[in-house]
């Protein structure tokens, strides 16, 4: 399903809500990381949008990856006869019993961005295809840094969040196929762009000649720019990031990032919603499996111009 650049602007603007299904009623809540992030914000705006036009009424809370405010939140949802819960989990293990909290008394989960290490909790996992985005970020790094090679760096998500160990695999898998490039460091920056600032200065520090930098995420990626301006070194790395975000895409326009791998977050965040509303009209989701992948898109300098709305790029 293609989310529409009408709805993102109208969830991101919060202009006046479109005439829903009349019938439908009832609370959905939409439990998302941190909104600070525009990630997360677009998934929670959008997936609130989606359940207003709907007809539902929809609030969007954030738990910033802590497991209790999680499950508070949950308990929340539940106090306030929720009819379905759209939730970005904090923990791939640590949220199972926050879901099976909702689960026991009555309410529907669908999971979006990140997945849980449990199936048939959830009515439906939805994820970016991160396996194929981090491929295909890898070799866009790879033709980024040319046939001389060099050695490198990686910025690696929270790792308590799947996503993070499936990236950088994905970029194991490509890059071991090039022996020019030598990995000489990594470090976790959680997703966090002060964090890839601070841990970028360390491994300038202790590797002064790095020519490349392969990150996780976009927000980790801006801080490893911000730090490799301020040592004066960023004309001679190169840097790609990962989730499409609009400070991202402004980085590869300023050529100052290499690519940036879209994660369809507008899109899946807008069907776990028509998911839900489908399964409480119906009783079923209307898609055979619980886990679902969404593929990722490569923005570079040459289709940059395309992205139209926060996390939506027009082909």
């Amino acid at each position: 399903m293609k989310m529409t650049r009408r709805m993102l602007m109208a969830a991101v603007a919060t202009v006046p809500l479109m005439a829903g299904s009349a019938w439908a009623e009832g609370l959905i809540t939409v439990i998302v990381n941190d909104p600070a992030n525009p990630y997360w914000f677009t998934e929670g705006e959008v997936a609130k949008a989606t359940a207003e036009e709907l007809g539902y009424t929809a609030n969007v809370a954030a738990h910033r990856g802590d497991t209790n405010t999680e499950s508070t939140l949950i308990d929340t949802a539940i106090t306030n006869q929720s009819v379905a819960i759209i939730l970005d989990p904090a923990n791939a293990d640590g949220s199972v019993g926050a879901v099976q909290k909702a689960v026991d008394a009555g309410i529907p989960v669908f999971l979006v961005n990140a997945e849980i290490n449990q199936e048939g909790l959830a009515k439906a996992q939805l994820v970016s295809n991160n396996a194929q985005g981090a491929a295909l970020g890898a070799q866009a790094w790879v033709e980024a840094m040319g046939e001389e090679g060099g050695q490198f760096v990686e910025l690696f998500g929270n790792p308590s969040d799947n996503n993070a160990q499936t990236r950088s695999n994905g970029y194991e898998t490509v890059l071991s196929q090039y022996p020019e490039f030598e990995k000489v460091g990594q470090e976790v920056a959680n997703w966090d762009r002060t964090q890839g600032y601070q841990r970028m200065q360390s491994l300038l520090q202790a590797n002064p000649d790095i020519t490349g930098v392969i990150s996780g995420n976009d927000e980790m990626a801006l801080g490893a720019i911000a730090a490799l301006k301020e040592a004066g070194k960023l004309d001679a790395v190169t840097v790609g990031g990962f989730d499409g975000s609009p400070d991202a895409v402004e980085a590869v326009k300023a050529g100052e990032m290499a690519y940036t791998v879209l994660q369809p977050v507008a899109v899946f965040a807008e069907e776990a919603v028509r998911q839900a509303d489908t399964f409480i009209k119906t009783g079923e989701t209307g898609v055979e499996t619980e886990k679902q992948l969404f593929d990722c898109l490569l923005i570079t300098p040459e289709n940059v111009d395309s992205y139209s709305a926060a996390f939506v790029l027009d082909q």
